[in-house]
């Protein structure tokens, strides 16, 4: 009995002191992962099975054959889960020093608040390991995270000092293809990164991102030089395997057509049956993946098809988002050639100020040393423009006089075919030269009327509208910093736009007073995108045809495209309603105070 008794208690110590079983990532999610509400649209216990293309990739930091993990995919497929999971399981199971790196240090912010904290909080073998954020020992802090054995440190990559601190083992590279091309004067913010795994012989470098522009996209590179690895799922016809290929979809019916044996199934069909990662490149040293949204248990091949339609209609840019987004895969740059003779000659009459159409007018002003520049331009249903009239005032912007004149202009009103009068509802004024006080004097007494100073940026990755900050002596001017580079990059794509039924069209008047003559188009196309490499990567920069050409026009387009951003009208709206941006604004403004009052009990 003594010797039973002595038996089951070594059962018990030796249970509680015997090593963890050996678990790989996405063994541990399946066991102790949790979905947090905030996160996700199917909360509750982890199940790698629901999106099986998930397993190969997380399980892939357990191989110690790889040292380098790359994944280049569309939205919608789970990347962000497979980060987390792949932070969980190092804070819980294998404890390591991690970096996790946004593109920004407010993604890195936004990221530990909206992902983070509620899978530590929501996931019982987190929360034991990790401190409360209301506990004072600072172990659980925004940007770092302290475990027994570890720590988790969130950065930005815009941020040197944070990629120059202590070593890691494990970095995870999040969204590179936003990451700056340098990290202030320190160079390359992923490889700063990747060099403070150098004490490591386990070290893992994970980087995941949808692609960006062909010859200009870091993870298309990185993939590239990997396993270069892609989804397949057999045929359910002749069983051969195959990846997820646009081409081969089907509109009427959909489904995707079997590159083998032509036969066509439906979304359902495909998605039933087994799949498994193939490399096309099986010796590299690096393991990479690539993942469209058609493999996506979160989306719709019919709402996949739907989107293209609506990309395609809407111009260049947003099916050049469609195609990063939904597919995984980089747009190819056309040269920007446009001859601005062809601009010229769609030149149109304009039977009233405001032609039918135009819903909002905003504007741009650009500073130069004897004279102020100023484009008025309407925007209707799909951001189709209209010019109306492109202005210049001669005389010296340290005095007050020529301000007076840009100011009676921005009040002038103009009429629609129905009498209804529009006056500037937004208006950027560029900051950027030898009169950046003047500027700010001058839109500070005039915000009320979204009048607004502004500043180019010019560089990749950069968003075309940042959030303002308080500049001038006081603090007290709105500042917006404006990413250029996008900018024209809309401009252009609608400068292509030969179809004036299709959103994004431009409409230019024909008549030489409103300042809309062969010097304003020469303007207006007067740059291109020069490609450059830049650590061994395409970069494409804007830079003027010629020297002695002015690009003004195409500034103060960029600026007026930026006022309508910042304004932000919902041109569906008015255009459904029949309404203009001045009816509109008094729509808003009694909404308002109706409920106002309805929320006093009045």
């Amino acid at each position: 009995m003594v010797r039973k008794h002595t038996l089951i208690l070594f059962k018990k110590i030796a249970k509680l002191t015997a090593p963890p079983p050996k678990l790989t990532v996405s063994q541990w999610a399946d066991k102790y992962r949790v979905l947090s509400k905030e996160s996700s649209a199917e909360h509750g216990k982890w199940n790698t099975d629901r999106a099986p293309y998930q397993r190969e990739i997380m399980d892939s930091i357990n191989n110690p054959d790889y040292e380098e993990i790359v994944v280049m995919s569309s939205a919608q497929v789970g990347k962000s889960e497979i980060i987390n999971n792949i932070i969980g399981y190092h804070i819980d199971y294998d404890p390591s020093p991690m970096l996790l790196m946004q593109p920004t240090l407010e993604m890195a912010e936004a990221y530990s608040k909206d992902r983070i904290a509620p899978m530590i909080r929501d996931t019982p073998s987190l929360a034991k390991k990790v401190n409360s954020p209301k506990a004072k020992d600072g172990n659980n802090t925004l940007l770092q995270k302290k475990f027994p054995g570890g720590h988790l440190t969130l950065v930005g990559a815009n941020s040197p000092a944070s990629l120059a601190s202590r070593p890691v083992r494990i970095v995870l590279a999040d969204e590179v293809d936003r990451f700056p091309l340098s990290a202030g004067t320190e160079g390359d913010p992923l490889s700063l990164a990747h060099k403070r795994t150098k004490t490591f012989w386990n070290r893992k470098k994970i980087s995941v991102s949808t692609p960006t522009i062909k010859g200009a996209s870091r993870i298309e590179a990185e993939y590239n030089e990997s396993t270069m690895e892609q989804w397949c799922v057999s045929c359910p016809s002749c069983g051969k395997f195959q990846p997820y290929v646009w081409e081969q979809i089907r509109f009427e019916p959909v489904g995707m057509e079997c590159i083998y044996c032509k036969s066509l199934h439906t979304e359902v069909e495909w998605k039933s049956r087994p799949g498994k990662w193939i490399a096309r490149n099986p010796e590299a040293r690096k393991r990479g993946f690539h993942l469209n949204a058609f493999a996506s248990p979160w989306e719709s091949w019919e709402n996949i098809i739907h989107e293209f339609k609506e990309a395609k209609r809407k111009g260049p840019e947003t099916l050049k988002t469609w195609k990063n987004t939904t597919l995984g895969e980089s747009w190819e740059e056309k040269p920007q050639e446009h001859d601005h003779n062809k601009l010229m000659q769609r030149r149109e009459e304009y039977q009233h100020d405001i032609p039918d159409g135009v819903l909002v007018l905003t504007a741009g002003v650009d500073v130069q040393d004897d004279r102020l520049e100023v484009e008025v331009v309407g925007w209707g249903l799909g951001e189709t423009s209209w010019g109306i009239e492109y202005k210049v005032f001669y005389g010296d912007p340290g005095q007050q006089a020529v301000w007076d004149q840009l100011d009676s202009f921005l009040l002038k009103e103009w009429y629609t075919s129905a009498g209804v009068k529009l006056t500037v509802s937004a208006t950027c004024v560029d900051s950027g030269g030898h009169y950046t006080s003047e500027v700010y004097d001058f839109c500070k007494e005039r915000e009320y009327r979204r009048i607004f100073a502004v500043k180019g940026k010019g560089g990749t990755g950069i968003p075309f509208i940042s959030k303002p900050s308080k500049v001038g002596i006081k603090k007290d001017t709105y500042l917006f910093h404006i990413g250029v580079n996008e900018g024209k990059d809309i401009i252009y794509g609608r400068l292509k736009i030969e179809d004036p039924e299709k959103h994004g069209y431009c409409h230019f008047p024909v008549n030489k007073e409103k300042g809309y003559d062969e010097a304003y188009f020469i303007g207006l196309t007067s740059e291109y995108k020069k490609p450059k490499r830049v650590n061994g990567l395409i970069r494409y920069e804007w830079v003027k045809r010629s020297s002695n050409v002015r690009n003004e026009p195409l500034d103060l387009r960029n600026y007026a495209l930026a006022a309508l951003k910042i304004l932000n009208p919902d041109l569906e709206y008015l255009h459904k309603n029949n309404l203009t941006g001045a009816v509109y604004n008094q729509t808003v403004r009694r909404r308002k105070r109706r409920r106002r009052v309805i929320s006093k009990g009045l």
